[in-house]
């Protein structure tokens, strides 16, 4: 877990170095313990290629015949691939918007500094970041809806604009992520609408076509000067990096289930290097998700010293923060046919809050697609580690949305019998806090072990699962 989720490995951000980083650091752990590789061409590895598209940083903007550079000046709130040239009209506030006319100009208005979550207690949502990027959001709609062509958005004096200025921009020049052969967008599986994710490009469905920049507070004077003019040149441009699965293997002592695999499943990217809060920079993500990468390696050194008899498959994904990449990669590329996959038994941040509570999110309707897999993770829990399950979170009537956040969705939506561990939310979620001391090693160890005899019932059980018949998920 230290070693992990440490300084060291950078917060594993998909598509850098220190994704690679951690993966082979995984695959090395793996190798150790004693699992056979089971990815491609007889190594550890399944490489996959994964598609960035972001705004150009070589984009050019002016206003008033000031040039402003791209994530430095001005943060880009919505554009594509633009040619601009507009008259700018200024208004103060939304009543002079509605007497001005506005069509086809591009409308500047000052934005005031709103309340946000002190950093001290800094959490995904509420905190100065996407507060203030989705103030600015809105503030954006508000001229695009009044007939403007672009809108341009001026912070006032405020420190605290800035240092949201500057959070935002390191976020929203990232871009957008996917996979071409998944068939869907980056993050269509990953969390409901109006979930956070990496900004570039167009702003999403609500801004349309309008182009949309978040400027300074040095730009007031520019915008309001007569005969004033937005000038923009904005592309996008495509870049394709590698990210990888681990995929390692046990294999079973009964010949005649040498192809009927049990899959535990995770991943080992986070968020990377960021925006700092309270001077820390790095989101480490020790329970999200070292805690079940780390717990893998655990299960797997028990399989390698006392096989099951159907072969055991750990694969660690890749990119999961970016869309569930890794994971809906393997589903379409998978070693090992789908028919052959009997039970996926995914995890997801399984270290932290009370010590006796736990869920597991597959195992009620509409979401249970094996009667056999729930049965068999309840069995190991009412046997051996009594957590008192929240059953909450395994309902479509939850607001979180949490059954489509993680690594088991592809296989679940290919009609492979799934399920999610999770000791679900906390504030230090998604955040520079997410730090190794903080997990609770005595719950994660706890955890391990309740995955690790699920998997035991299913991989030495007489039958394989069943899969509910008609299961279709209602999103």
């Amino acid at each position: 877990m230290f070693a992990m989720a440490s300084d060291a490995m950078r917060g594993r951000e998909a598509g850098t170095l220190d994704e690679m980083r951690a993966t082979a650091w995984v695959a090395e752990q793996a190798q150790k313990i004693g699992l056979e590789p089971a990815g491609d061409d007889g190594t550890f590895f399944q490489w996959w290629p994964m598609d960035r598209t972001r705004l150009s940083a070589a984009s050019k903007l002016s206003i008033g015949g000031h040039a402003l550079r791209v994530w430095k000046d001005a943060v880009v709130i919505s554009a594509g691939d633009e040619s601009i040239d507009l008259p700018i009209v200024f208004v103060r506030d939304s009543a002079e918007l509605a007497r001005a006319d506005v069509r086809g100009k591009a409308v500047a208005m000052e934005i005031n500094a709103i309340p946000t979550q002190p950093q001290d207690r800094f959490t995904i949502r509420g905190n100065f970041q996407s507060t203030t990027s989705q103030y600015v959001r809105q503030r954006s709609l508000m001229l695009a809806r009044a007939g403007a062509a672009a809108a341009i958005l001026v912070s006032d004096a405020s420190p605290s604009l800035d240092t949201a200025f500057e959070a935002t921009a390191i976020v929203s020049s990232r871009g957008r992520y996917a996979i071409d052969s998944a068939g869907a967008p980056a993050g269509s599986y990953a969390r409901p609408a109006g979930g956070r994710g990496g900004a570039g490009g167009r702003g999403g469905p609500n801004l349309g076509n309008v182009p949309a920049f978040w400027v300074r507070h040095d730009m007031l004077d520019a915008v309001r000067a007569p005969g004033a003019r937005l000038t923009a040149l904005t592309f996008d441009e495509n870049f394709t990096y590698p990210s990888g699965n681990v995929i390692g293997l046990v294999r079973g002592t009964d010949p005649k289930l040498a192809n009927e695999y049990v899959v535990y499943s995770g991943h080992q990217d986070h968020d990377g290097v960021r925006y700092p809060v309270k001077g820390d920079s790095i989101w480490n993500g020790a329970d999200d998700n070292a805690s079940v990468s780390v717990a893998m390696l655990a299960i797997a050194r028990a399989y390698v010293k006392h096989p099951a008899a159907r072969p055991v498959l750990f694969i660690w994904h890749g990119a999961e923060e970016r869309g569930l990449l890794g994971s809906r990669w393997y589903v379409n590329h998978p070693t090992v046919p789908h028919s052959q996959i009997i039970a996926v038994l995914n995890g997801d941040m399984i270290g932290r809050n009370d010590p006796d509570s736990a869920a597991i999110l597959g195992v009620q309707p509409p979401h249970k697609n094996s009667n056999a897999l729930a049965a068999a993770a309840l069995r190991a829990n009412a046997e051996l580690t009594h957590f008192k399950l929240d059953t909450i979170w395994d309902r479509p009537t939850h607001p979180e949305g949490w059954y489509f956040r993680s690594d088991h969705l592809p296989y679940a939506r290919a009609g492979i019998p799934a399920v999610m561990f999770s000791t679900l939310l906390h504030p230090d979620y998604h955040t520079p806090r997410d730090e190794p001391q903080r997990i609770e090693i005595p719950k994660l160890q706890k955890m391990a072990d309740w995955m690790y005899a699920t998997g035991w019932i299913v991989a030495n059980a007489p039958q394989r699962p069943d899969v509910v018949p008609g299961f279709k998920l209602e999103r």
